[in-house]
């Protein structure tokens, strides 16, 4: 137990180091959502099915982290260094995009068959974002939800099929 406790840790590090480097920078904007705020979401009750089935999503959330930077000349550079501390022994690239003037990569880990982190690098030409996301997490809801609260590139999830369904 003490040994997977540890290793769980230890892949959470490299990408809690990248927002530890820069959460005190005045120049970065910086929002963090606890598991607590997403369970007093989930009290909440929907009307339509689509607003039961996002409620059941939300309450299978730990935690959101964002550290994003605007109005920036070494957007490029961040993205590049925040790629490069995802460890990829234990993350899987999901999807990439590149748009005119930015790039995003999606990666995620799974544990016991689900994916238990997303993480989203955003980079382009003058505007720098990473997001990850932890907890119980279904992609197609999670797109539902970026639409809802308009977080940019949460959206491109809707076009990616539950690994289940990708494998077979």
């Amino acid at each position: 137990m003490i040994a997977i406790s540890l290793t769980a840790q230890a892949q959470n590090d490299a990408i809690a180091k990248f927002f530890s480097k820069y959460q005190d920078n005045e120049a970065f904007s910086q929002v963090t959502i606890s598991g607590k705020m997403f369970s007093m979401m989930a009290n909440l009750t929907g009307d339509s099915e689509d607003e039961k089935a996002m409620i059941g999503a939300i309450s299978k959330i730990k935690g959101l982290r964002i550290l994003s930077k605007s109005d920036t000349r070494d957007s490029r550079t961040l993205y590049k260094e925040a790629i490069s501390m995802i460890p990829t022994k234990d993350f899987e690239e999901l999807m990439a995009v590149r748009d005119k003037d930015k790039d995003m990569k999606f990666f995620t880990k799974e544990s016991g068959g689900k994916i238990s982190e997303l993480v989203m690098i955003m980079g382009g030409n003058d505007e720098f974002m990473v997001m990850t996301l932890f907890g119980e997490i279904d992609l197609k809801e999670m797109s539902k939800i970026g639409k809802a609260v308009n977080i940019d590139g949460l959206q491109n999830l809707e076009n990616i099929k539950d690994k289940k369904h990708r494998d077979e």
